[in-house]
């Protein structure tokens, strides 16, 4: 009885993460509550509609979450399991359960979120996607919100790396949004899991998603910002990490690119400036206790340089002074995206080259090279 019981508290009207755990302290179990009578439950502020709903959830919403929990690999994880994540946990307003489509045990493992604007710029994807899979290749898992722009980049990225991914969703667990990324969600279940804390037929919501976000930085030993505007829904998840005592990490960006503004923000409030994966691993090396760094240390931005000079000068050659489109600058140098990409993100970080709105780039006039 024990699922039926916890589906019912969560389908209960007006109970919430709060009016449960209060229940629990009092009754000490999910079939203890829904079994008290109804003198009991009005003693702990329950209203008439809150009993009868309890006592009689909705058919039709009961029978959906039952279905769906029948299938292979779905799996409801409530705060008595004792596979529901202790960092998600030990934050406040943790959801009571977590409907669980793929790989229950990937909850356990270290994990970083990778979050960032919807309409990321294609240098923007390109980090997350490299930086997710750095991490993923380190052993670390990376946790994303299913989202088009980064949260897409991240969880393809991590996959890419031969890693695992969670994507916690701010829909029901059947439902897929945005629908352009239903190819992406299957892999994801092959490669971790899709989670919620709504029950099954539950649409998307704009109120659904910053609960989303905190389960999103409650499961995370960090959260990594890649591209953010000042009103972005990723310094949510930020400020919900920096409340549960997480790390909160910023991707700079150039100060004329909207969707930078938000990480920018965050690194004067006290957000770590990271330039790779490995000040991401360094830095939280002691909060994850025994993570297994796999990753090849990456070489910092000078030794890359001097290694490959003379592809740098050339591409810089390519890219002339005026703003040049990412696609533009791939076909006059023959790189793959990949390098490219990657190298534009060790100029820029240089003061070489600056990310302009719209996915171009801009050489900059007057550097001055280190040492020199």
């Amino acid at each position: 009885m024990d699922q039926t019981s916890w589906l019912a508290l969560c389908l209960a009207p007006n109970l919430g993460s709060v009016g449960i755990e209060k229940l629990m302290a009092q009754f000490g179990s999910a079939d203890a509550i829904v079994s008290a009578n109804r003198k009991q439950l009005e003693a702990h502020g329950l209203s008439a509609a809150t009993i009868a709903e309890l006592k009689s959830p909705d058919a039709d919403k009961l029978g959906s979450a039952l279905n769906w929990l029948g299938a292979p690999d779905h799996h409801l994880i409530h705060w008595q399991d004792p596979r529901y994540p202790n960092l998600l946990r030990v934050c406040g307003n943790s959801p009571p359960v977590l409907f669980v489509d793929g790989d229950a045990d990937a909850l356990a493992l270290p994990q970083i979120a990778i979050v960032g604007s919807r309409n990321a710029t294609p240098g923007g994807r390109e980090n997350a996607a490299e930086f997710a899979a750095h991490l993923a290749n380190a052993g670390i898992l990376i946790t994303s919100g299913l989202a088009s722009g980064i949260d897409s980049a991240a969880h393809t990225g991590a996959i890419q790396g031969g890693g695992k991914t969670i994507a916690v969703m701010g829909t029901g667990p059947d439902q897929i949004y945005p629908r352009e990324n239903t190819a992406l969600a299957q892999q994801i279940r092959e490669n971790g899991a899709l989670i919620s804390e709504f029950p099954p037929g539950m649409p998307a919501k704009r109120e659904n998603f910053p609960r989303r976000n905190r389960i999103i930085s409650g499961l995370s030993l960090g959260v990594v910002v890649v591209e953010a505007g000042m009103r972005s829904g990723s310094l949510i998840t930020a400020r919900y990490s920096g409340d549960c005592g997480r790390e909160v990490f910023a991707v700079p960006g150039s100060i004329h690119s909207p969707v930078s503004k938000g990480c920018h923000r965050l690194i004067k409030q006290g957000a770590k400036l990271v330039e790779s994966s490995s000040d991401i691993i360094e830095e939280l090396a002691s909060l994850a206790g025994a993570i297994s760094v796999q990753e090849t240390p990456l070489p910092d931005s000078a030794e890359l340089r001097s290694e490959t000079e003379p592809t740098y000068e050339k591409m810089l050659c390519s890219m002339g002074f005026e703003p040049v489109a990412f696609q533009t600058l791939v076909k006059r140098c023959g790189l793959t995206a990949g390098e490219l990409s990657s190298m534009l993100l060790i100029l820029e970080l240089e003061g070489r080259v600056e990310t302009l709105p719209g996915g171009y780039f801009q050489q900059l006039t007057g550097w001055n090279r280190p040492h020199e």
